[in-house]
């Protein structure tokens, strides 16, 4: 079975290459199948976004695709940059102006009120762009007042994991290996959680 990862994100798309490396499928970029056509991304969820990237793909490559939309939650900011998170700072994939705003939006609110999560939804299409399944991944944690670490990618470096009774707590996201940020991460909780269904699907179209 071949599965088109419909992002142009080189660091998602590398995320999720690694964490389906465990599954029987021939993973496929947009550059495999010559591109694809833009989407934009008016949902007003992660959910509605993922499911219209993955449909969108679908319907033009006749493969099943698989799309992915995260983003930063802020409790302090009501929840923002959320589905804005990529251009959170005025341009698109910023990270260093992202992270900038999010700092100067949180200048004045106290460490006790800076918890945030890390959301992502991951959609799954048929090759006539029905939608399969929609899951959901969560990590909770907090923002820190300045960046720490010298991994990751986006808020990586202002995330601080903290979720109790596991070994990554406490540190930064971008202080974490590729194999500790996935055990932990909001995208790698989803996959796994759409593992078991993609194996189904495997024994269902083979």
């Amino acid at each position: 079975m071949e599965l088109l990862l419909a992002t142009g994100n080189a660091h998602k798309a590398q995320e999720l290459r690694d964490l389906l490396s465990g599954i029987p499928v021939t993973v496929l970029s947009p550059r495999d199948v010559g591109g694809l056509p833009e989407v934009i991304e008016d949902g007003a969820t992660f959910q509605e976004n993922a499911a219209k990237k993955a449909s969108s793909a679908a319907k033009h490559t006749g493969r099943w695709c698989l799309a992915d939309d995260s983003g930063l939650c802020v409790d302090a900011l009501e929840g923002a940059p959320g589905i804005h998170s990529a251009r959170y700072g005025g341009t698109h994939g910023d990270d260093v102006g992202n992270n900038k705003k999010l700092l100067l939006d949180l200048a004045e609110v106290p460490e006790e009120k800076r918890g945030a999560a890390f959301v992502c939804s991951l959609a799954l299409a048929r090759p006539d762009g029905e939608i399969e399944i929609v899951i959901d991944g969560r990590t909770e944690g907090r923002i820190l007042t300045e960046p720490m670490g010298v991994g990751g990618f986006g808020y990586d470096p202002l995330f601080l994991f903290s979720e109790p009774n596991l070994e990554q707590t406490g540190r930064c996201f971008a202080s974490l290996t590729p194999p500790e940020k996935s055990a932990v991460s909001h995208r790698g909780r989803a996959l796994r959680a759409l593992g078991q269904e993609l194996t189904t699907i495997l024994e269902q179209t083979s």
